[in-house]
């Protein structure tokens, strides 16, 4: 399978992304968003991401530090999106908002975020993981080609090709785990992942970029582990949460570390965790997910 290429050069790439993740008001509290997916079920990393900017337009001070998202009716492609927007809390230091998605008249997302002002506490990590260089790994893509999925392969890149402007450069970094292998692990996955230009300075669009990357595949780490992708399998994501330790910031390379603790009844559990170049941990994220074998 090749890579999914995208019509637009890295810059314009990232300008008609933060044009798209940049909601507008309609009225107190209420903005919509543009989806210009051309095809295919609506991408939930695009949802968060404007769902996330949308509450940052309404605070006043600090920086998100959580999301709590359910992700309850698959979305369409081409339809713009209405969020409103509840003020659940203005406290001193924490201030919580609740955003909810219609499109097409229903009822699709709904998040929970907090932002929280700075200051200085306790601070531990565990070490980041070891990984390559990301100049010297393979496009995501690449790495997943495989000739049992040769079917499926070929359709998503030539349904991707069709609708794709991707804002992510996400590179593998290992190979990531079957179920097939012989090797008996748990399902893992281990990429880089930097926009494919700069972003504008505002850390609301730095963490809804964040957002959007904590989304790009991460249904894949079991997906992939099961060939799920494989013509007549299904995966979705059932509901999103995530954590920001620092204050947001993508301008280089994030390693994003997930895997799989658990799985039953066709749910799957995954955890992961992203880290800056100097190795520290800014962000966790934790996603349940919808996986059914082919028949």
């Amino acid at each position: 399978m090749t890579e999914p290429t995208s019509q637009f050069t890295p810059q314009e790439a990232i300008t008609d992304w933060v044009r798209q993740i940049d909601v507008r008001p309609t009225d107190y509290d209420n903005f919509r968003g543009d989806v210009d997916q051309q095809e295919g079920r609506l991408f939930g990393g695009l949802v968060l991401a404007q769902s996330l900017v949308a509450a940052g337009r309404t605070v006043s001070f600090g920086n998100v530090h959580s999301l709590h998202a359910y992700f309850l009716r698959a979305g369409q492609s081409k339809e713009p999106i209405d969020y409103s927007v509840e003020r659940i809390r203005e406290g001193r230091n924490f201030l919580t908002r609740r955003v909810t998605a219609h499109q097409a008249g229903h009822t699709i997302f709904e998040t929970s975020i907090s932002f929280v002002g700075p200051e200085d506490g306790v601070s531990h990590q565990a070490p980041m993981p070891e990984a390559p260089d990301p100049e010297t790994c393979q496009p995501w893509w690449v790495t997943i080609a495989e000739p049992r999925m040769a079917a499926a392969s070929a359709a998503v890149t030539s349904r991707m090709a069709r609708r794709w402007n991707n804002p992510v450069d996400l590179r593998a970094a290992a190979q990531p785990t079957r179920e097939d292998d012989g090797s008996g692990r748990l399902p893992s996955r281990m990429v880089w992942g930097r926009m494919m230009a700069a972003l504008p300075p505002d850390p609301l669009i730095h963490a809804a970029a964040m957002v959007f990357l904590s989304d790009s595949g991460l249904v894949a780490t079991v997906a992939h582990h099961y060939g799920i992708w494989m013509p007549g399998g299904s995966s979705a994501s059932l509901d999103h949460t995530m954590w920001f330790h620092r204050p947001p910031s993508f301008d280089d390379w994030i390693l994003y570390v997930s895997e799989s603790p658990a799985a039953h009844s066709a749910r799957g559990l995954i955890i992961a965790g992203m880290y800056n170049r100097k190795g520290e941990r800014v962000a966790s994220v934790a996603q349940e997910g919808l996986f059914r074998k082919p028949k």
